[in-house]
């Protein structure tokens, strides 16, 4: 076994290591979720902490490390007399981000469930982490379904595996640490919450300090175990002051002033829910005892609430995980005087906090500006000139997005195999049952009703007697299960100056961002490709972070020619690189533009060319209609049939729109 690097000699990173501590402390706290960019100790801080927790005392022989002074009474491997056992380190269990549910939770042999009664059980990682720490590396990638298990394991101590009636339940009880870099993509709101603490690590810009993590790691790789013997004496006081704060614990009393203050902090930042309240408590509470003292202090209420709430105020992906430090400390002194039961004073609330901004979106939008000069043909120079903010078709500076809405559902046709998520019909693990197919490699979702129908006609041949089945490897059906898969959404947003009429390209921005929000709430990768003037550019490439691609497009200028289809065949590119790298994931094509087409001999020609080399191919698109104006071309339209998709505008793309009803991506019939 490979010597870790010792807790101890990490460089800076106070908030994370603290964190850790609080959690080895306290379990009860709910773990740790490490945000921060690549190359920051993230997971070196992890595995060096399962070092410092103390040894644990398992039953011998026991799977699942049950307790021998307090063994569980519903331990598959039980029931275990109480007594002496045997001890061990405490384990660090990592939890790869392709695991399965049954690498998990653990699995049913359903073959002899079925045919002998006995509930063999092979457990999972959740079984091995019990009593340790259970780590998984770019948490945010991990599949939703996975998440949800390993957080309510987390959140009730216990992991449940059912399968057709045959449940087996053991106990789970782990220091829980996720660790993810943004910049790959986000949690959802709802599972950042179950974290009990969320910590921001970066690199440090000090050189003296960066030269010191530079001189440990070279140390440290040279001579493992030398390098860990110079710190040995730092981790063994560690690991002393970790058992004593275990000890005092249960006697931190945390009184009614700090518990006020907690109550006052978590409705200030209107926090959804109590468990923020109940995770500052128990910080505050881990925060005093490993300071020695048996009494919660304000200063460990503002620790606590830097540490559990920042993440509790992300409302949406494009939201920065966040606290306000002067409005905290306004409002632990405002509270300061409740711990002898005061508190009766009113102050007066200032009266601009919480007031409406400047007025920003909600006028009525500018009427036209004027005709739109050379809007005569299709698809020729049609306005690059002639728009009043396009002059001479120069480039113009970023405009802001309009206030973002709920949008309608836009799906690939057809059933896919992709990762699952939410925008598309797909094969999956999970979803209602469709049928039933042999199972190719180990048995997961057994089909009891065709199970039963292939085994039943041979029953007198097997020699059957008794009341029992005899079932037979060769009878066990797989249920198919049909769910949704998360798709490639490319965007391929037209900048060119037929789109620099500011309140235009506004909502059209708008739009765009409405998308992006629909993707992530469906589990979609996001790609952004945009075309002006001469050319095209992958503005970013298939990504999980859709807030990257927001912060792409808020700062998208606009201005000159309409090179679509430098744009189409950019795109298509795009889909071709990204099919060799994930095959399964399907991609929908969302072409925003008014259709026009100049720049280059043969402008509409090519742009037909290069859109029908998407038809070609099945791949499914939608055009975002952005002509406006009394006078409507209906050049979008025609390139959605060149496409081989369909057109919606603006104003259909909204979810609570009249215009029409819902619309899936269709292929258009050849």
């Amino acid at each position: 076994m490979s010597t870790p690097f010792p807790f101890t000699a990490v460089v800076g990173q106070d908030d994370l290591r603290l964190a850790l501590l609080l959690n080895a402390v306290s379990p009860a706290v709910g773990g740790v979720l490490v945000r921060g960019e690549k190359g920051t100790a993230k997971s070196t801080a992890v595995r060096a902490l399962s070092v410092l927790l103390p040894e644990v005392d398992v039953v011998a022989g026991c799977r699942f490390s049950c307790d021998p002074c307090a063994p569980d009474p519903g331990c598959p491997d039980g029931p275990h007399e109480t007594g002496s056992g045997t001890t061990r380190p405490a384990r660090m269990v990592e939890l790869p981000v392709g695991a399965s549910e049954d690498r998990l939770v653990g699995a049913l042999d359903i073959e002899r469930a079925l045919a002998e009664g006995v509930k063999a059980f092979e457990p999972g990682l959740l079984a091995d982490a019990h009593r340790g720490i259970l780590y998984v590396d770019e948490v945010n990638l991990l599949h939703d379904h996975l998440v949800d298990l390993l957080l309510d394991a987390a959140a009730m101590g216990a992991s449940y595996v059912e399968r057709e009636g045959v449940s087996v339940r053991h106990a789970a009880r782990f220091l829980l640490v996720g660790t993810m870099n943004p910049e790959e993509g986000e949690l959802r709101p709802q599972l950042l919450d179950r974290f009990g603490l969320t910590v921001e690590v970066a690199a440090s810009r000090e050189p003296d300090q960066r030269v010191e993590v530079v001189r440990r790691r070279l140390a440290y790789d040279d001579d493992p175990a030398g390098f860990a013997a110079r710190w040995a004496e730092e981790e063994a006081a560690v690991r002393q002051r970790i058992v004593a704060a275990r000890e005092l614990l249960p006697s931190v009393l945390l009184g009614d002033g700090a518990l006020r203050q907690i109550a006052a902090t978590c409705a200030a930042f209107e926090v959804d829910g109590m468990r923020a309240d109940i995770v500052m408590a128990r910080t505050a509470t881990a925060l005093a005892a490993w300071a020695g003292r048996t009494e919660v202090l304000a200063e460990d209420v503002r620790q606590a609430a830097l540490l559990a709430l920042p993440h509790r105020r992300r409302r949406n992906p494009f939201d920065a995980p966040g606290l306000d430090e002067d409005k905290l400390d306004e409002t632990l002194e405002e509270f300061s005087g409740d711990a002898d039961g005061g508190g009766g004073h009113d102050p007066d609330p200032d009266p601009d906090d919480g007031g409406p901004g400047p007025g920003g979106g909600g006028g009525e939008p500018a009427p036209d500006e004027g005709p739109q000069g050379g809007d005569t043909g299709a698809r020729p120079e049609a306005g690059e000139d002639g728009e009043p903010q396009a002059s001479g078709g120069g480039e113009q500076s970023a405009v802001r997005a309009s206030e973002p809405f709920r949008t309608k559902v836009l799906s690939v046709p057809g059933i896919g195999q992709g990762a699952a998520g939410r925008r598309s019909r797909a094969r999956t693990e999970h979803g209602r049952t469709t049928g039933a197919r042999r199972p190719r490699g180990a048995l997961t979702k057994l089909h009891l009703a065709a199970t039963v129908q292939a085994a039943a006609p041979h029953q007198r041949a097997r020699g059957r007697a008794g009341r029992g089945l005899v079932v037979r490897r060769d009878d066990l059906r797989q249920a198919t299960r049909e769910g949704r898969e998360g798709n490639l959404v490319l965007f391929v947003v037209d900048a060119s100056g037929s789109m620099a009429a500011r309140q235009r390209m506004s909502a059209v921005k708008g739009a765009v961002v409405s998308l992006l929000l629909d993707a992530y709430q469906r589990r979609d990768k996001v790609g952004l490709v945009t075309f002006r003037g001469a050319s095209a550019d992958v503005a970013l490439p298939p990504t999980s972070s859709v807030d990257a691609a927001a912060a792409r497009l808020e700062s998208l200028p606009t201005g000159g020619r309409t090179p679509l289809a430098a744009g189409l065949l950019k795109a298509h590119d795009v889909l071709r690189v990204e099919r060799l790298r994930d095959p399964a994931r399907r991609a929908l094509v969302v072409v925003v533009t008014d259709g026009r087409a100049t720049g280059g001999p043969e402008p509409v020609v090519l742009a037909g060319r290069a859109a029908r080399l998407f038809a070609a191919e099945g791949i499914a698109s939608v055009v975002v209609d952005c002509e406006s104006g009394p006078v409507r071309l209906g050049l979008a339209g025609q390139l959605a049939g060149e496409l081989g998709g369909t057109a919606v505008t603006l104003d259909e793309l909204r979810a609570d729109s009249i215009a029409g009803l819902v619309k899936d991506v269709q292929r258009r019939a050849a």
